[in-house]
């Protein structure tokens, strides 16, 4: 039988300052649907009650209005939204990419500063000044940081950048992972150029040792669009004796619009992802339907791959098909969200043949992740 709680323990439940005042107004706002009553005529609520009120809550703190929370939190998902809940959202989005343009705005600087070799380092008092005007205002402080970066850019002539010695500075903690998944999370920040990338990077615990003993196998590496395979490593793969086919064929697709329609279309892209090669590596790098339907497959396991490295792009589809991708047993590397592209998929498939090549015998991924 479930537990019943009172309107107290309910507020008690929810936190953020909830009372039993606002709760009430919630009732009449009809943001929280009429309470069970007790004998006594108290309020009764249940576990869904606590989860629906810490929604209000989140999108209360998130500074929507009470009006637009109902209409979030309508029970009629299909309805489309109104055209007013519609430019809420948008205010609320355009108001969050500012603020993550100046914190973007903020961590570029401190990265040009943090970022430098050793032979770059000639840090001053005024650099470290200039690090005050970042945390009163990005905006303002970028026009006086010109004029430091007009002394600390000429010692990037006198030689090539070190990266390594500036992702030892700027990248957190890793060492926690497996020198094999380190050097991975190294090859995908390099090759976009951001540090917060790493924060988005999921792997699942079985596929380092997985991937590299399909790469040992020779296995088959089938991706979803040839721009995708253009960007593997051909040498290594040849060393390793694996082949490479794609699911669409066309060589003129030349980013995810085009691969997504590609897929959606091509009924001979979607029969040869239904006979996909067993244990081979499927690598996904735009077309988030291609995504889906390898999902789909592996539900109803009519194919099994041995690793998914799925990084397609998209806003919609490509967080679900992800998120879709880390529920499944299979193993796989993904990036949450919308952040991907084919050159990153190809890349964390590479980093894994150069480790593999160049260090055969090291095991150190089967303690550490």
């Amino acid at each position: 039988m479930e537990a019943y709680l009172t309107i107290k323990e309910l507020t008690q439940a929810v936190g953020g300052g909830t009372t039993p005042r606002m709760v009430r107004h919630y009732h009449r706002l009809g943001l929280l649907p009429p309470a069970q009553r007790s004998a006594g005529n108290y309020r009764l609520y249940t576990q869904q009650d606590v989860g629906r009120l810490r929604r209000i809550v989140a999108l209360k703190q998130q500074g929507f209005q009470l009006r637009h929370i109902r209409q979030l939190l309508a029970d009629d998902l299909d309805a489309p939204m109104h055209s007013t809940l519609i430019a809420q959202l948008q205010q609320h989005y355009r108001l969050a990419v500012q603020q993550l343009t100046r914190l973007r705005q903020t961590t570029s600087a401190l990265e040009g500063l943090l970022g430098r070799d050793a032979d770059c380092q000639t840090l001053q008092i005024e650099a470290l000044a200039q690090l005050k005007q970042l945390e009163v205002d990005a905006q303002a402080g970028l026009g006086n940081l010109d004029r430091l970066w007009a002394k600390l850019d000429a010692q990037t002539t006198t030689h090539p950048e070190a990266f390594q010695e500036s992702l030892q500075r700027l990248l957190p903690d890793l060492s926690g992972y497996s020198e094999i998944t380190v050097h991975l999370l190294h090859q995908l920040v390099l090759a976009c150029g951001d540090v917060s990338l790493v924060n988005f990077v999921r792997l699942s615990a079985t596929a380092i040792a997985t991937a590299r003993q399909a790469l040992k196998a020779g296995q088959t590496v089938v991706t979803d669009v040839p721009m995708v395979a253009a960007a593997l490593d051909r040498t290594r793969l040849a060393h390793l004796g694996c082949s490479v086919e794609s699911l669409v064929n066309d060589p003129h697709i030349a980013g995810p619009t085009e691969a997504e329609q590609a897929f959606w279309e091509c009924a001979i892209a979607q029969e040869r992802l239904q006979h996909l090669p067993p244990h081979s590596l499927l690598i996904i790098g735009y077309a988030p339907s291609a995504l889906l339907a390898a999902c789909k497959l592996i539900e109803q396991q009519q194919i099994q791959p041995a690793l998914i490295i799925g990084m397609p792009i998209g806003f919609s589809h490509a967080p679900a098909a992800k998120r879709r991708l880390m529920s499944l047993s299979v193993p796989y590397i993904t990036l949450e969200g919308s952040y991907g592209g084919g050159l990153l998929a190809a890349i964390a498939l590479n980093s894994l043949m150069e480790t593999l090549i160049q260090k055969p015998d090291c095991h150190c991924y089967l303690t550490r992740p």
